[in-house]
């Protein structure tokens, strides 16, 4: 019996950001999850940290599943060279092919982008449209702000406790593979 490959959604800026750190951090989790066996799905771009996750996957021998809308297509640098390419009309589509064909996300630092990307899957996740392990990895401390933004929501009553549950903040990509690997055994 053959085993399905999983899938692994990457949400994560167009541009590379202000420190070396988030680039080491994006190539390094595009390797990882090649060396895993797994599949990256991503928003297809060949820029910035979008970029550098699929270019490492691909020289790993990983398998590359990139969506991209038409209005982003040459913005973002639309990488025609993965495993499946596929063009979207908008970003609602977007994200939701690439939810729709992944069994984890994992958010790197990003923009505002990368939060709206977020914070849908966690909504998704708080209505119980799915079951899907959300990771942050918090290269530097980038998502800190946010967990304590996420704690702000709770203590002031807009959210349930129960909503910190569907996150699992993880601070290295040694440790995002080995809470995939848990969650997805």
């Amino acid at each position: 019996m053959t085993q399905t490959q999983r899938s692994i959604c990457v949400f994560c800026g167009s541009r590379d950001g202000g420190r070396q750190a988030y680039a080491d951090a994006a190539e390094t989790t595009g390797k990882a999850i090649a060396a895993e066996g797994w599949r990256l799905v991503y928003g297809a771009g060949d820029v910035g940290l979008m970029g550098r996750v699929a270019r490492s996957a691909q020289a790993e021998g990983g398998t590359t599943f990139g969506v991209i809308p038409v209005h982003l297509f040459d913005r973002e640098v639309g990488k025609r060279d993965l495993s499946t390419f596929i063009i979207t009309e908008n970003m609602h589509e977007r994200k939701k092919v690439m939810y729709m064909n992944s069994d984890a996300i994992v958010v790197l630092p990003g923009g505002a982008g990368s939060l709206d990307e977020f914070f849908e899957v966690l909504t998704w996740r708080q209505l119980a449209l799915h079951e899907k392990p959300i990771f942050l990895l918090n290269t530097e401390g980038f998502w800190d702000p946010l967990v304590t933004l996420i704690d702000h929501f709770i203590g002031e009553g807009f959210a349930e406790a129960s909503l910190k549950d569907y996150v699992t903040v993880v601070p290295s990509v040694p440790a995002l593979t080995l809470a995939l690997r848990s969650a997805l055994s």
